[in-house]
């Protein structure tokens, strides 16, 4: 079995080429890919040789979480049949290459266990349950509060504030300096830090990546306050003790989505809570990967773009 697939042969060179599959097993299902999601955190720091050691690198290497298709052959023992639509979060099914994150092919195999039944008319937006899963496992469970702060107007940051306004809790205020990144918004504000003048909030949410905003985000809690590290840092974090003592400062980092996040998520976006479609801002044909990777990687206006594989 082969598939096109995008592959990063090193940092910086990428292309549509042809890659090996892993014979399926009994658990296992075959899935056409229709639409496959490009991140702009972690697979921009493997397209720029940035990424820091981490389990399963190497090259060439196949990129890709977010991605959604059709099952095509099912396994005896997968549960799933033939014509379901399901949302993958990656593949590591590849011979001759490393399926780091591995959902950016046409055709993979996959463990039945780890996709996501979805509803065949989403469409593009089928790709983006993983984002939005990151962004709850962030905000939900034991001991966690909604943020009051985010920073950073892209797309995690917009899922945390709609997240946190279907929690029904108050609405949250965003930090953005980007003008293309100001508009929607809907029911929170958006402003630049320095048009805020609030240094009481008690829970602060990083998405912007950015690890040297931290002294400026201990200025801005009150006594106690929280700073959630949801974004993802390639270089050792620092902050001033003074500060951090004085507030008594406390940090949390955020990890991958777990399986509850999945399901929540999924029922939040079936009962219209959670909107995904509008954060596709760019979509291209996956035989033009190399220009649609790079224009996801250094437009700005480009929130989300989305691969589509019908025709590779």
């Amino acid at each position: 079995m082969e598939s096109n697939a995008v592959i990063l042969t090193a940092p910086g060179q990428l292309g549509l080429d042809t890659v090996g599959l892993i014979p399926p097993v009994a658990d296992d299902i075959i899935v056409a890919i229709r639409h496959s999601g490009i991140s702009t955190g972690t697979e921009k720091l493997f397209w720029s040789g940035k990424m820091p050691p981490f389990p399963g690198m190497g090259y060439p290497l196949i990129p890709g979480y977010e991605a959604a298709g059709e099952v095509v052959e099912a396994g005896a023992d997968s549960g799933f049949r033939v014509g379901e639509h399901v949302f993958v979060p990656g593949a590591s099914c590849y011979d001759g290459a490393f399926g780091l994150f591995g959902g950016a092919a046409q055709t993979l195999v996959t463990k039945a266990a780890r996709v996501t039944r979805i509803d065949p008319g989403m469409g593009a937006a089928g790709a983006l349950f993983a984002l939005a899963a990151t962004a709850r496992h962030a905000m939900a469970g034991p001991n966690k509060a909604v943020p009051d702060l985010i920073i950073g107007h892209g797309v995690l940051g917009r899922l945390l504030a709609r997240l946190t306004i279907a929690a029904g809790a108050p609405a949250p205020t965003v930090w953005e300096i980007d003008p293309q990144r100001m508009d929607g918004a809907d029911g929170y504000q958006v402003m630049t830090p320095e048009s805020d003048p609030r240094r009481d909030y008690m829970s602060i949410y990083d998405a912007s990546g950015r690890g040297d905003l931290l002294n400026d985000l201990i200025g801005r809690i009150s006594k106690g306050g929280e700073i959630v590290l949801a974004g993802f840092y390639t270089a050792p974090l620092q902050f001033a003790f003074p500060p951090a003592f004085m507030k008594e400062a406390r940090f949390r980092v955020s990890a991958e989505w777990t399986p509850a996040d999945m399901t929540a998520t999924k029922s939040l976006v079936e009962a219209g809570a959670l909107e995904l479609a509008d954060l596709i801002t760019h979509q291209q044909p996956a035989d033009a990967a190399p220009q649609a990777y790079e224009t996801a990687f250094t437009d700005p206006a480009c929130l989300k773009m989305i691969l589509n594989w019908g025709t590779a």
